[in-house]
């Protein structure tokens, strides 16, 4: 289950997050939480859905059909958060991503100052893995990040706050090489890629919790998700169809070979 807003361009938001689970082989079901009139260039307004009907997306679907796992993406305000904080607590689903989602590639706000205070203190603790990048990390732990080690520093600060497992994305440190860094308690893991340079980067945040949720989903550890869902963002860049005249999407049915047999 996914629980974000939309993206009328198609390339981040609930879209990419369905385009992901799919290719991936797995079944999306969706809790919206607000409408976005974007395209590549930016976003033109937010509509927020109303909390009770967030409610309803999530316990009246998991009703029926149970989830795996819920990855979590666009939360916008504090009373969507508390919403859906009681919600997964009634369905008491046990595998839960949260990708902590503030500001859109093209700069626009999409979750209030009250909103972050709530997420870092009631939310941390509630999820398997949070998967910030580089700016939603400095955000959350007022820390300035401007090489590995502070991005090393700063994991296990949001570790500090609560959170069990943290994918930190290094895309924003200047390098030549991306190097994306999981960490807990217990060991500090560094995925070592080279750098694609290109514009048409829209929704990789969205991408890869996505796809991290649907590996972890079917048994996968949660190193080993971050790892197979890194690959599959590398691959979606380097493939991506080059639309649109700002942040164009990433390409995400760049295999339609599914492996059915998760070992």
């Amino acid at each position: 289950m996914i629980i974000a807003g939309s993206d009328s361009s198609g390339g981040a938001g609930i879209q990419a997050d369905i385009k992901t689970v799919t290719t991936l082989g797995s079944f999306a079901m969706t809790a919206i939480t607000a409408i976005t009139s974007q395209n590549t260039t930016g976003v033109k307004s937010i509509v927020p859905i109303k909390n009770q009907e967030i409610s309803k997306q999530i316990e009246f679907t998991a009703k029926d059909i149970k989830p795996d796992a819920v990855k979590i993406g666009m939360l916008y305000s504090k009373e969507v958060i508390n919403s859906v904080l009681k919600s997964l607590k009634r369905i008491k689903v046990k595998k839960i991503i949260l990708d902590p989602v503030m500001v859109a590639k093209g700069g626009k706000k999409l979750i209030s100052d009250e909103a972050i205070q709530i997420l870092k203190k009631k939310f941390l603790s509630r999820v398997d893995l949070i998967t910030p990048n580089i700016p939603e990390a400095e955000v959350l732990t007022n820390t300035k990040i401007k090489n590995i080690q502070d991005v090393i520093f700063v994991g296990n600060c949001l570790l500090k706050l609560g959170a069990k497992n943290v994918l930190i994305k290094g895309g924003h440190l200047n390098s030549n090489n991306m190097q994306d860094v999981f960490i807990n308690k217990k060991e500090i893991v560094i995925f070592k890629n080279k750098k694609i340079n290109t514009k048409n980067s829209h929704g990789t945040g969205c991408t890869l919790s996505s796809a991290i949720t649907t590996y972890f989903s079917c048994g996968k550890t949660l190193k080993k998700s971050c790892e197979m869902a890194i690959k599959y963002v590398n691959h979606s860049l380097r493939t991506q169809p080059n639309l649109g005249k700002g942040h164009g999407p990433v390409n995400h049915l760049n295999s339609i070979q599914i492996k059915k047999i998760f070992r």
